[in-house]
C-alpha cells in the first residue's frame, strides 16, 4: 500500500497517531470528552483529503481541501486546550503539534494552488 502523495501518507501517519494519543488520553487520563473531540478533528483531516482525491471537480477538491485545513487548525485547538489543561506538558505535545502544524502549511499550500488554478481565465 505505497502511495507517493506526501500529504495522504503525512495525513495518514498523523491520523495514527492521533488515534494512539486519543485511546491514551482517554485510558490515562479519563479525559473522555476531549480525547473524542481532538481524534474526531485529527483522523477527518485525512477522510476529507481521501475525499478530495475522489472529487466531482476542481472546485469540489478546493472544498475538500478547506474542510481538511479547518480540521487541522481545529486539532491545533485541541493539542492546545489538552496543554493548558494540564493533561500533558508543552514539552509532551510538542512533536505532535509540530506534526499537525506541518500539515497545516502543506494544506494552505495546496488550497493556495488549486485556488490559483480555479481564478485563472
Amino acid at each position: 500500500m505505497k502511495d507517493d502523495d506526501p500529504l495522504k501518507t503525512k495525513s495518514m501517519d498523523f491520523a495514527v497517531r492521533i488515534v494512539k494519543f486519543s485511546s491514551w488520553l482517554r485510558t490515562k487520563k479519563k479525559a473522555f470528552s476531549i480525547a473524542d473531540q481532538i481524534l474526531r478533528s485529527g483522523t477527518s483531516i485525512g477522510a476529507n483529503l481521501a475525499e478530495a482525491r475522489f472529487a466531482s471537480s476542481k472546485k469540489d477538491f478546493l472544498n475538500k481541501c478547506k474542510i481538511a485545513l479547518k480540521e487541522c487548525s481545529e486539532t491545533l485547538f485541541w493539542i492546545e486546550l489538552i496543554v493548558k489543561s494540564d493533561l500533558i506538558n508543552q514539552e509532551q505535545a510538542e512533536s505532535v503539534f509540530k506534526d499537525c502544524q506541518e500539515l497545516q502549511r502543506m494544506l494552505s499550500a495546496t488550497c493556495a494552488t488549486f485556488e490559483k488554478g480555479l481564478s485563472l481565465p
